[in-house]
């Protein structure tokens, strides 16, 4: 094409002969141009101006003429034809298709969402024209055809004159005159409408040009069935396209004097109908397109014709296209034809496309010739030709004014000249209807090959392949009733895989006694189902299914998927409609029965008629759906029977997620949930998502699901607004839920922060009513399920009848209304379907309060069903009535089966999308990952009776517990750098004699790591994947880093304080106030001695003994006045103590029975019970009464509360007497405590009064834990306090002075080594201090044990207590969970000093170097300073010690001859080799972990740990005792723990019984049974509601769990003679052990911890 000179004048000029200027003459504006370059979209007229033409340039029309030459001229046929490809080429690029006509363009490609596809865009630029008519298309609106495109700047719909000056010149002359035709050089024309079309089909791949053609199906337009290709010239034959078009019509048959009316769908492909053809011979006035649409639909243009919007003279791509639509009778008497009836309708001359002319006459059952010139010898030839043929032909003749003629043989000629088109209309209809009652021939799509003129898309080799495999499957089911198909050839998802669902929802629903047991036969049966499923195998069909997957390409894969939903719908489709026939006439005779309000017998018996055709459509059905599930269920048994491994078998089974996830990546439905079993198949489900990610990577999903009334038109709706086709089987609605994705482009994915839509058809709620059965239960689980899984859900309203849009709210209502009780926070959208006038604003506002009204008042109904408060329903979910209400127009223009959608609806569709997608952006969604948990915890929670008390949020406990794990760090982080300033503050006390240290001395040191703390804190908050389900958590962390940083600084400061305020009483003590005095004379009488026995010998032991016997005089000399030490007998001051308020005998009895020793663990506190009180009657022991489970467990709480209260006052007074000495003041102020608790205790709890053994018990049970760590601490005082100990240890040092002295060394000599005497203790305790804190560090990074949250300690407990099986430890894990904690951790870190030795030896080697370095380096720096400042040695051991402060805690070095020391770099090197000799030395102390003095520490590395890991929620199950495993202490929400344990392992019986209970409390809590919350009360609380029972029963969530939990049922067993014994009961009656759990071992036991933390 050229600008110079427009398509529609040259080829207008080049066609026409000499012999037709007359015609040419005579037609009117509206003559159809014929030429094949100039395809006028129909049978589409010039549109000449005469004046234009004539006012070419002289350029133009020798352009035009060589055209004309080369046209007429047949050996310059290829040049012609280059032209036409360079056309056609150069309209590509027009629309930027340049680049799709080779690279095809995919369905993934036009159905994913970009910035276009959310906008209405009109008109619009040329090179959106193709993504805007495929947006349209595929939203079923048939106005795609007719957008506007943009016109540019430059060009006008009007011609404007400039006629000089306005004023003086008179423009009527120029008025009339001729003017410079619109198309001049400067004018571009617009791209044709069907050229559009035409050109996206030859740039789509086969599936998306199949996709194309259904939706202009659906439009009711003209299908392409012979199109020219463009660029090669072949005709191609698109069958493929065709083959997912099904059609219904009725049909009306008399039968004695009856009309029967026969209803039938039929794939178009293979129907047999006749075919009228209709072609056209030369050019002609009037529309061959227009007046086929007459006689098929006279309000719609089914042919694109030259009247139609957008309709314009330069066409490229229609000459020669053959499009085919067919007319579907309605079964009234309005219709056009009685039966289905095909028109063809050749576009361009006849006589140009012969071989399109050829197929169609042969095929035809009728032929239709539309010509103004019959003499023209070659169209005489064609017409003679057809005149002979058998078949009807009629003629219409557009320069005839005759009305019909008949002739013989079925020859009709009507004229068209000067009459009433609908005249025309009905003649012909009539002729037509008149030849079909004669013509026998039919037409069928499938029959049309022609292999010398056309080329069939299905000969492509991927579609063959694809074929051949389909066919392979399809062969296997020949011979086979449709009713028996499934059940032979599918047997995995028919009756077993529907008893196992049962069983399942029966597991779920237990009633009546011994649950366990009821529970356990449960289990067995579905695994003998899955067993028998398993048996099954693959079947003959399954097999050939999956291998052909597994060899098939990509594109032969989905072109095989297709094949066979087209070829068992063709096997399936005539007895449907025969059993859908049967179905129809039953249900109207049951709905005549229920109007009548008929109870009887007969009613009775039609819907058992009704029950069993339902029954029979659902065994007919057979679909590609079915063929998928049954992979699903042939993987799910596989999983859930271990069989010894098969290899060649196992890797085909284990494969079948990923090729079910494959099909759904490349855009084919995946079933959610199955809609004949009502159940999802979560392990099949959650595998295919599992596989997925792997594919997709853990994307985010926007999920987008419907709900609505059986065929109300949800799955209609979605697939125009994604342009999907959710798989459906011929004739039937969606059952189950599918789910389908939609890839977000590139371009949008900022901007939506997710990477696909995930959208979820469903069935439509009341769909069992269709066969007869109760459909309340099932629509609220499926509206439950619908609305939890979707980020936003549409519900769609059909229609305006009330009591329907009544049954649909209140379901929707519970749905809302639960999904906020389990804090789900969906949002919704209502959409009003089939609204009459949606135009009217009045009755819009109308129909919105009157929606608001009502979904308050449901919102009050559902509540009080729910037991909610809320009252209206903005008060369950964000929701505004204006914004999320839409209407929407009916779907069809007309009424069907002709009638075309709505335009106004596609509208409607695309205004609900842009809503959507506006409400999209303000989620992120969910990953895949958390899109699989969230269906399983629906699910889950679904299957058992209450929703929302069974729900369990897994995605929320799996990033609580990463949550916990980062806080855990951060937590340690704080903790272990404070440890670290801790250790500082006492070395600075010691050092400098500090007299307070303020918070200022914490906080400076510890903002860096506050601050690290908090940016890490940040991070994790912000960028972690799961960041939208934190946020609900972050204040509250936050709040507690800042709580536990603020309290560790408050506390450690207070124990800094209590140091201080201890040193300086030490202080007054005698030998604080005397050391400096022992020090100065000790030093000056070694120094003494040495000086007078200098010279007299030289001989070491001689010196030593002169020494000895010296050092023991000086001692004796100096302590004459210090007191002997006393002895400390600890037990004898507590008798004494106790013995104050109790007789000593009966002490001493106390003590020797050691009773006490059990006083936290026992089953029966029975004897410590004087007065018991119950139900305002008093009882007096003895023997009359026993304690209740319940009395003895408040009692135990209550003797393990106390001992844990004093535990903390005895680690306060333990720092005391380490630093003040032992006091048996310290006994009595803990033993008085423990009597006001009980005291305490007994005020405020009347139920029982305890005797005074109980007292005494519970004070020698505390005694016992004073004995031992009241006696190390005293031997620590001891050690630092007492002169003799203290002079006993600076014997060596005074033995080296003497020594030196002796020796003749000088005075800095001296000096050097006594600075390296006192430093040897320092640093030793500086390495055990640094290396508590080191090694509790390595040991919780190392250990599996303490490396995670709370709940992973937990696990390594129960593993120990498994391994070791020692009832005892079990019995105080259970009872005082927390004090076996802290034995577990103790000895675990025992364990691992001793197995672990040399990285625990290399950890004290390493604080060694580092110690001895700092020293070194001090030593280096104080040297430098003071040579500096010409300092003395007063100065050098200042700063010396000053340098050091923070590092250790330095003794004072007591030393008289200062100013004789001079050279300070001798002092240097002294200390130094002294150091290396030292160090040396002290590393001999870490060559075995036998050297480790734990009592050196001044904290212990397990003291460390134990206030990391313990300080968290105790808190214990009422039930069962399971401990919540939440790391925060205080914690918000319930108490929750992974799994719990069997009820009589906390020594729950039945009431009046001695019969422990067997059962589990997740068991319990979906039974239909009750507890008493109380010993004392009568009034039982139903398990479901255990809440309801209050205190400590409504802090816990407790939801159901029908998991194996073997550990417990092992233990049980185990133990069972244990247990019985402790709690005097037995496990029998209604508590008897279930058999099958004795098979479980030991090693079964450990491994399934693994399972559940």
């Amino acid at each position: 094409m050229t600008d110079q000179e427009p398509d529609d004048k040259m080829d207008f000029q080049m066609e026409f002969h000499s012999d037709t200027e007359e015609t040419d003459s005579k037609m009117s504006e509206d003559h159809e141009n014929h030429n094949s370059n100039a395809d006028l979209g129909e049978d589409q007229t010039t549109h000449l101006n005469q004046e234009a033409n004539e006012s070419n340039t002289t350029n133009t029309k020798k352009k035009t003429i060589n055209e004309y030459e080369l046209a007429e001229d047949g050996s310059t046929c290829e040049e012609k034809k280059k032209l036409e490809m360079i056309k056609s080429q150069e309209l590509l690029i027009r629309m930027n298709l340049n680049e799709k006509h080779k690279e095809k363009m995919k369905i993934s490609d036009v159905l994913q969402i970009t910035s276009h596809s959310l906008h209405w865009k009109e008109p619009c630029p040329e090179k959106d024209l193709v993504e805007t008519f495929l947006q349209r298309i595929l939203m079923v609106d048939y106005r795609a055809r007719y957008i506007t495109p943009e016109e540019d700047s430059s060009s006008s719909e009007h011609t404007h004159l400039n006629t000089g000056d306005e004023e003086d010149n008179d423009d009527f002359a120029d008025f009339l005159l001729k003017t410079e035709s619109l198309d001049s050089e400067t004018h571009k024309c617009p791209v044709h409408p069907m050229d559009v079309q035409l050109a996206v089909f030859h740039c789509s791949d086969h599936f998306l040009k199949q996709l194309i053609v259904i939706k202009l199906a659906q439009c009711q337009y003209a299908l392409p069935l012979l199109v020219p290709n463009p660029f090669t010239g072949e005709i191609e034959f698109p069958l493929w396209t065709f083959r997912q078009i099904r059609k219904s019509w009725k049909t009306t048959v008399l039968l004695e004097d009856t009309s029967i009316e026969i209803s039938q769908t039929q794939a178009m492909s293979e129907a047999q109908t006749p075919m009228v053809a209709f072609f056209r011979l030369g050019l002609v006035s009037s529309s061959k397109s227009q007046l086929m649409n007459s006689l098929i639909n006279e309000k719609h243009h089914t042919f694109f014709h030259r009247h139609c919007p957008g309709s314009s003279t330069n066409r490229l791509l229609m000459d020669g296209v053959v499009e085919i639509a067919w007319f579907c009778p309605s079964g009234k008497e309005t219709d056009y034809f009685s039966d289905c009836v095909a028109f063809c309708n050749l576009h361009g001359d006849a006589e140009t496309n012969k071989q399109q002319l050829e197929i169609l006459t042969e095929m035809s059952s009728v032929n239709v010739v539309l010509m103004s010139n019959p003499e023209k010898a070659a169209y005489n030839k064609i017409l003679q030709k057809l005149f002979r043929d058998s078949k009807p032909l009629i003629c219409l003749l557009s320069e005839d004014k005759s009305g019909i003629s008949v002739f013989k043989n079925g020859k009709y000629r009507i004229g068209l000249k000067d009459r009433n088109q609908a005249d025309i209309a009905k003649n012909l209809r009539t002729t037509i209807k008149e030849c079909l009652s004669k013509s026998l021939s039919t037409f069928r799509l499938e029959d049309l090959n022609k292999p010398e003129f056309i080329t069939k898309d299905e000969d492509d080799p991927e579609c063959e392949r694809g074929k051949e495999a389909a066919v392979k499957i399809m062969s296997l089911l020949k011979g086979n009733e449709v009713s028996k198909l499934k059940e032979r050839f599918l047997p995995c998802q028919g009756k077993l895989w529907h008893a196992w669902c049962e069983m399942n929802k029966d597991l779920h629903r237990l009633h009546g006694d011994n649950l366990e047991d009821q529970k356990a036969a449960k289990q067995k049966r579905m695994k003998q189902i899955r067993e028998e499923q398993h048996k099954h195998r693959l079947s003959g069909l399954m097999e050939q299914f999956i291998s052909s997957l597994f060899c098939l390409g990509e594109n032969e894969r989905l072109f095989y998927l297709k094949w066979i939903g087209i070829l068992l719908d063709k096997r399936t489709s005539d007895d449907l409609s025969e059993l859908y026939g049967k179905y129809n006439e039953k249900w109207k005779a049951v709905l005549d029965l229920k109007k009548k309000h008929d109870k009887s017998y007969q009613m009775k018996e039609e819907q058992k008629k009704l029950e069993a055709i339902s029954e029979k459509l659902n065994a007919a059905t057979f679909g590609l759906e079915h063929i998928l599930r049954e992979m699903g269920q042939i993987y799910e048994s596989f999983i859930s029977v271990p069989k010894p491994k098969e290899r060649s078998k196992e890797k085909t089974f284990t494969s079948l997620p990923k090729l079910a996830a494959e099909l759904l990546k490349s855009g084919h439905p995946l079933e959610l949930m199955d809609g004949d079993a009502a159940h999802v198949p979560l392990i099949w489900v959650s595998a295919v998502l599992d596989e997925l990610v792997k594919i997709l990577g853990d994307q985010r999903v926007f999920v987008l699901s419907v709900l609505g009334i059986q065929s109300s038109g949800k799955s209609t709706m979605l697939n125009a607004m994604f342009g999907l086709q959710f798989a459906v089987s011929a004739g039937r609605c969606t059952r189950g839920a599918f789910m389908q994705l939609v890839r977000v482009s590139e371009e949008m994915k900022e901007e939506l922060k997710f990477h696909y839509i995930l959208v979820v058809d469903t069935e439509g709620l009341r769909a069992l009513e269709l066969a007869g059965k109760s459909t309340r239960h099932h629509d609220n689980e499926l509206a439950t399920f619908v609305v939890g899984l979707g980020n936003l859900t549409l519900i769609n309203i059909f229609g305006e009848n009330p009591a329907e849009m009544q049954d649909i709210l209140q379901i929707v209502v519970q749905a809302f209304l639960r999904m906020k009780k389990v804090r789900l926070n969906p949002r919704c959208m209502f959409v009003h379907q089939n609204v009459g006038d949606i135009t009217a604003g009045e009755k819009n506002m109308e129909g919105r309060r009157r929606l608001q009204e009502k979904l308050d008042e449901m919102t009050k109904l559902a509540a009080k069903e729910e037991d909610s408060e809320a009252d209206c329903f903005s008060d369950v979910i964000e929701f505004n009535v204006q914004d999320d209400v839409y209407y929407f127009a009916q779907l069809w223009e007309g009424s069907p089966p002709m009638a075309p959608p709505n335009p106004s609806y596609s509208r409607n569709v695309q205004d609900l999308k842009r809503a959507i997608f506006k409400k999209a952006t303000l989620s992120s969604g969910l990953t895949l990952s958390q899109f699989k948990s969230r269906i399983s915890d629906l699910w889950n929670a679904l299957i058992n009776e209450n929703f929302v008390f069974s729900f369990k949020n897994t995605l929320e406990i799996a990033v609580y517990r990463k949550l916990e794990n980062e806080f855990g760090k951060w937590t340690w982080t704080i903790r272990s750098a404070m440890l670290t300033i801790e250790e500082n503050l006492y070395n600075r006390i010691e050092n400098e004699k500090l007299l307070e240290i303020k918070e200022n001395d914490f906080y400076s040191p510890m903002k860096k790591t506050k601050e690290e703390v908090d940016k890490s804190m940040k991070g994790f908050f912000e960028k972690d994947k799961d960041k939208d389900i934190l946020i609900q958590w972050r204040a509250r962390c936050e709040m507690k880093i800042t709580d536990l940083y603020k309290d560790l600084i408050r506390n450690t400061k207070q124990n800094v304080n209590e140091v201080i305020q201890q040193q300086q009483t030490r202080e007054t003590f005698e030998l604080q106030s005397t050391q400096k005095k022992y020090d100065t004379k000790l030093f000056n009488l070694s120094k003494n001695l040495a000086l007078k026995l200098k010279g007299e010998t030289t001989d070491e032991e001689v010196l030593k003994n002169e020494f000895d016997k010296l050092w023991d005089r000086w001692v004796s000399e100096m302590t004459r006045d210090t007191p002997p030490e006393r002895t400390f007998h600890f037990w004898k001051d507590a008798v004494q103590i106790l013995s104050l308020s109790n007789e000593l005998a009966s002490v001493c009895e106390r003590k020797s029975l050691l009773h006490y020793k059990q006083i936290d663990r026992r089953a029966d506190y029975y004897p410590y019970i004087s007065k018991l009180r119950r139900q305002k009657f008093i009882h007096y022991v003895p023997g009359m009464n026993q304690l209740s489970f319940e009395e003895n467990k408040l009692v135990r709480t209550l003797a393990i509360n106390v001992i844990r209260e004093t535990e903390g006052l005895i680690k306060k007074i333990c720092t005391k007497i380490t630093r003040l000495g032992y006091k048996d003041s310290y006994i009595q102020e803990i033993t008085d405590q423990v009597k006001k608790r009980v005291e305490h205790h007994q005020s405020e709890n009347q139920r029982f009064k305890f005797n005074k053994q109980f007292t005494l018990d519970l004070c020698l049970h505390v005694c016992e834990l004073m004995d031992q760590r009241f006696t190390e601490s005293h031997k620590q005082f001891r050690d630092a306090n007492d002169p003799r100990v203290y002079l006993s240890k600076k014997k060596p040092q005074y033995y080296s002075v003497f020594k030196n002295y002796c020796r003749g060394a000088t005075t800095t000599k001296v000096f050097g080594e006594l600075i390296c005497s006192n430093l040897r203790e320092s640093i030793l305790q500086a390495v055990y201090n640094k290396t508590a804190i080191d090694l509790a560090s390595q040991i919780r990074s190392n250990m599996p044990e303490f490396n995670g949250n709370r709940s992973n300690l937990e696990k390594h407990i129960l593993q120990c207590l498994a391994e070791e099986e020692d009832f005892e430890k079990y019995r105080e894990y259970i009872h005082n969970p927390r004090q076996h904690f802290e034995h577990f951790i103790t000895e675990k870190v025992n364990k691992y000093i001793t197995e672990e030795k040399n990285t625990v030896l290399n950890l004290f080697k390493e604080s060694l170097k580092e110690k001895g370095q700092r020293v070194r380096n001090a030593v280096h720096t104080v040297t430098e300073e003071v040579k500096t400042s010409c300092g003395d040695a007063h100065m050098w051991l200042r700063s010396f010690t000053r340098s050091l402060t923070e590092e250790m805690s330095l003794k004072e070095i007591t030393f008289t001859d200062h100013k004789d020391i001079k050279d300070f770099d001798f002092l240097q090197q002294l200390v130094s080799d002294g150091l290396t000799d030292m160090m040396s030395e002290l590393e001999e102390n870490f060559k075995d972990v036998k050297d480790i003095k734990m009592e050196k520490f001044r904290k212990k590395p397990d003291e460390i740990l134990i206030e990391h890991l313990c300080k968290c929620c105790w808190v214990q199950c009422p039930f069962c005792k399971a401990i919540c495993t939440n790391t925060i202490e205080k914690h918000d929400g319930d108490h929750s723990v992974p799994f719990h344990r069997v009820d009589g392992i906390n020594g729950w019986h039945y009431r009046g019984t001695t019969n422990l209970c067997s059962s589990f409390c997740t068991t319990l809590v979906q039974s239909d049974t009750s507890f008493y919350p109380g010993h004392d009360t009568d009034v039982s609380v139903p398990y479901k509601s255990y809440r309801t029972a209050g205190g400590v029963y409504a802090t816990w969530s407790i939801t159901p769990d029908n998991s194996l939990l073997v550990y417990w049922k092992w233990f049980v067993c185990r133990f069972q003679t244990e247990l019985e014994k402790y709690y005097e009961k037995i496990f029998e009656g209604y508590g008897e052990i279930p058999r099958d759990w004795r098979r479980f071992t030991k090693e079964q036991a450990i491994e399934s911890l693994d399972e559940y933390i």
